[in-house]
């Protein structure tokens, strides 16, 4: 189980980065010229949320102090956050999430009916993915477009370490830190649903260890179970390609991911995508 002190400490962070990113003007307060850092004050946040500035501090300091939920969405009203946001900051506040689950590959195995969906999925590359964003499935446009998961090893399909150890998404990405940026902020919500699992931590932590520009991109502490994003890839054998990734959870005890790029309208994106499946039939 993940200790007190990380979950604390992760609750910091969070906070830390929130306010930083919040103008004054956007909350109300004169911009002026003697701010040392970006962003909120602590005493300004306190001040909105109606707290008093030193619980504040002591709950981004990440000291073990008592809270209530109502307190709570004070303070994320006062940070502006959205729905993802709050529930993140809750699991980390109570220490309310799951506890460690055991997974392996009957638990997660792809049903007939999920397998039917994928293949129908022709032209729209798809993904399937558990809470820790291990790859469990996958159609052919997904292996056509990113790469061929098949001849990676099960143990090491796992999208968050792929994209920054593969130099296939590096060169594919036009825009890299964008499209890692989604899967990092749904990663942080599987986190704060998952707190107590102790391998986020671990995983975390070699990710930091062994790729520096990891570290950077999870501090921008992101949040989302489901971002709708357009994505610009550059395609080795066709070019350019524009995609909108919209995120779906599949119901049930599984908890599994289900990520479908489909070729955005009025471009050419599923003409290069069929040609390119066609070439390798």
């Amino acid at each position: 189980m993940i200790n007190r002190e990380t979950r604390l400490q992760a609750l910091s962070t969070f906070l830390k980065s929130k306010r930083a990113k919040i103008m004054p003007g956007d909350a109300g307060f004169p911009s002026g010229t003697r701010r040392r850092t970006p962003g909120l004050r602590r005493e300004e946040v306190a001040q909105l949320a109606g707290v008093s500035p030193t619980w504040y501090t002591w709950l981004e300091q990440g000291r073990d102090i008592k809270v209530s939920a109502s307190v709570l969405d004070c303070v994320a009203a006062a940070l502006q956050m959205n729905d993802d946001e709050r529930k993140y900051l809750y699991a980390l506040a109570f220490e309310s999430g799951h506890g460690a689950v055991q997974i392996n590959e009957e638990y997660f195995e792809i049903t007939p009916s999920l397998q039917r969906i994928l293949q129908e999925l022709r032209f729209c590359p798809t993904i399937i993915s558990d809470r820790r964003c291990q790859i469990v499935g996958w159609n052919q446009a997904a292996s056509h477009v990113f790469m061929d998961f098949e001849q990676i090893p099960a143990e090491q399909r796992n999208m968050i370490q792929l994209l920054f150890s593969r130099k296939e998404f590096r060169r594919l990405a036009g825009n890299w830190d964008h499209f890692v940026g989604g899967f990092l902020a749904i990663f942080r919500a599987y986190y704060g649903q998952y707190v107590q699992d102790e391998w986020y931590e671990r995983f975390i932590e070699e990710m930091k260890e062994g790729h520096p520009e990891f570290q950077y991109l999870w501090e921008q502490s992101q949040v989302s179970s489901a971002p709708d994003v357009l994505l610009e890839f550059r395609h080795a054998k066709v070019g350019k390609m524009l995609f909108h990734l919209t995120s779906l959870q599949v119901q049930g005890s599984t908890d599994l991911r289900c990520s479908v790029y489909t070729p955005a309208p009025e471009t050419s994106t599923e003409t290069k995508l069929r040609r390119l499946m066609e070439r390798q039939e």
